[in-house]
């Protein structure tokens, strides 16, 4: 039996859910709020280009590397860019990241997803997303 998933109502209704997937550890959910051919791009440039793939990556992140995180929004923002399609910024904290190498206690993180939402029936899905982490005090990060 397929699982049926809550559904955003309004685009500002994202955000929320993809944070409740998360907190539940729950990679079908998390995936359920984009198309099938949705795009995914994470902090460090993967980019996935569906929603298996989305599922399958964060089913391997809640796994191996977010398993005991805490993901919460600080804030955010819809911008229409008509009654079908929008924008989600939502600025949001991570703590609690799996330890690796010689990192013994991650740092918590702040970061700025970006989330293009369109209106299918009576709801709103994500059509793409782009996570992007916030460095404290940098302009540009630069390469040596």
């Amino acid at each position: 039996m397929t699982p049926i998933f809550k559904k955003a109502k309004e685009p500002g209704e994202i955000p929320a859910l993809f944070v409740e997937a998360w907190m539940g550890r729950d990679a079908k959910m998390l995936a359920s709020l984009f198309t099938e051919d949705a795009e995914f791009v994470n902090v460090v440039g993967l980019w996935w280009h569906n929603r298996k793939d989305i599922e399958r990556a964060h089913a391997y992140g809640f796994e191996n590397i977010f398993g005991e995180s805490d993901l919460r929004i600080m804030e955010s923002f819809v911008k229409y860019l008509n009654e079908d399609i929008a924008v989600v910024h939502a600025r949001m904290r991570l703590k609690n990241q799996t330890p690796k190498g010689d990192v013994r206690t991650p740092s918590i993180r702040q970061n700025i997803f970006s989330f293009v939402v369109q209106k299918q029936e009576e709801s709103w899905i994500c059509v793409s997303a782009h996570n992007t982490d916030i460095v404290p005090g940098a302009e540009t990060n630069i390469i040596d």
